[in-house]
């Protein structure tokens, strides 16, 4: 992984920094588009890029080998884990997590409860067409 790919720090953003850049790896890995064994930056690398410290980075590298998703040897660094997929209670606690994301922000353009459904709705709806977000990549399978 050269660079950072596709990810974006929001600093304005309800979400920790390091949750947004856990995320949006386990997203890139998730999607593909970070294979199995590819190398990710260093912690030190990685939060010169994003623009944070290097223990926001390390939290979230901590976080996703945790999940599974990436391991880390000393003289290998961090990779992406073979087979890297999301077991189903973390996938329910990060379909939570941006549920909640999703919820603020609504909140903060001033929807209510039905309007935030009627959203939902819909994007379900354009994602069983075929044009929803999840058909492009970076974005969940």
């Amino acid at each position: 992984m050269t660079g950072s790919p596709g990810i974006r720090i929001n600093p304005a953003s309800a979400v920790p920094p390091f949750e947004q850049a856990r995320q949006q790896i386990a997203d890139l890995i998730r999607s593909g588009v970070l294979a199995e064994g590819q190398r990710l930056p260093t912690v030190r690398q990685l939060a010169a890029d994003l623009g944070l410290a290097n223990g926001t980075v390390a939290r979230a590298y901590q976080e996703l080998e945790a999940a599974g998703l990436v391991v880390t040897r000393r003289a290998a660094g961090t990779r992406v884990a073979s087979a890297a997929v999301l077991q189903p209670a973390a996938r329910i606690e990060a379909l939570a997590l941006r549920a909640r994301e999703f919820v603020i922000a609504g909140r903060l353009l001033g929807a209510g409860d039905d309007e935030l459904t009627a959203a939902l709705v819909a994007a379900l709806r354009a994602d069983m067409e075929g044009k929803g977000p999840s058909k492009s990549a970076g974005s969940l399978p």
